[in-house]
């Protein structure tokens, strides 16, 4: 299928497209998106989807924010706010980008570009465009810290564990703009932080017992933020784990690297990490106590096929 904008292709919009997969899908569906500003709230609900663009030119955007309020006054919340919420398994993207225009957290608060509640995801060559809480990986948590609901659209569904792999993404932000309970690899991307006066990259809530969580495998960590700015993460539930392999580090790192998100006793449960970092902000020495430098053998399972595979054997790499 073809999607553009100026009626040469199949559909006009991008969810068009998506409408005409079967609900039921079963093999692998190709939409080549044509270059274009798409300006769409996407459900992506079908299985065995690919949407493949032109790099930097074909833009899915939208403006949705958690401030935002509903005909009856309730704020949109912050799960609410995506611009692309992708459900259906085994989806893939190349080539797009992905935008939340909404603004900086201090005018629109929380503001997703995407929203995965999927498993056996990948996204290829793509560029994740936000501020505050750019990219979250489902599931929820089992319930909001101060109780009540999380007023999600994937609330009152299972909640599954995800897999999810990024391979050459640019993924900008400011605060928490990965975040989630999913395991995720991020490879040879590059992680923007945007000028803010204290800045946060991951904010994970790895479930207890689950081995990984997110891994940053031949990143760069690069951004417009002052000197010593930004902390590489924060605990968003007590067992959050992320680990950077091989990543390089920009003068915006803070030297201590990991906050506990004000609770002590999360620095008894978390498992943050760090091996073979390098650049300016790769201030290992200064790391605070709570967290760890791997050994080179200890940093040999964090492979993409190792992290991912789960029980089915997936592997990313494996896929063209």
């Amino acid at each position: 299928m073809i999607v553009a904008q100026d009626g040469s292709g199949d559909f006009r919009t991008i969810q068009e497209a998506i409408d005409q997969v079967p609900q039921d899908n079963r093999e692998r569906v190709v939409i080549h998106v044509k270059p274009g500003a798409y300006y769409e709230k996407l459900h992506i609900d079908k299985k065995m989807v690919t949407l493949i663009g032109e790099p930097g030119q074909t833009v899915v955007t939208y403006d949705d924010c958690a401030v935002k309020r509903w005909p009856n006054g309730q704020k949109y919340g912050t799960f609410h706010s995506y611009s692309v919420l992708v459900s259906g398994d085994d989806f893939t993207a190349e080539g797009i980008t992905f935008e939340n225009s909404a603004g900086p957290g201090a005018v629109a608060g929380q503001a997703l570009a995407v929203y995965i509640d999927a498993d056996r995801v990948v996204f290829r060559c793509c560029r994740f465009l936000g501020h505050q809480d750019t990219i979250f990986t489902a599931p929820l948590p089992p319930a909001p810290g101060s109780g009540g609901r999380f007023n999600s659209p994937r609330e009152d569904f299972e909640r599954r564990m995800g897999r999810h792999y990024f391979e050459n993404c640019f993924i900008a932000g400011d605060v928490d703009f990965i975040f989630g309970s999913s395991t995720a690899v991020f490879r040879e991307c590059e992680i923007f932080s945007h000028n803010r006066h204290v800045g946060y990259i991951t904010a994970a809530s790895t479930p207890q017992g689950e081995k990984y969580g997110y891994v940053f495998i031949n990143c760069r960590l690069t951004g417009e933020a002052p000197p010593e700015s930004v902390y590489l993460g924060r605990p968003w539930r007590e067992y959050a784990k992320t680990v950077f392999i091989n990543t390089y580090m920009g003068e915006h790192i803070k030297a201590e690297g990991w906050h506990n998100w004000g609770s002590i006793e999360k620095e008894k449960t978390v498992f943050y990490a760090e091996f073979n970092s390098f650049g300016p902000g790769a201030k290992l020495d200064q790391r605070v106590k709570w967290a760890k430098i791997l050994t080179s053998e200890e940093a040999e399972e964090y492979t993409v096929e190792n992290v991912l595979k789960g029980s089915d054997g997936w592997n990313p790499l494996s896929i063209k």
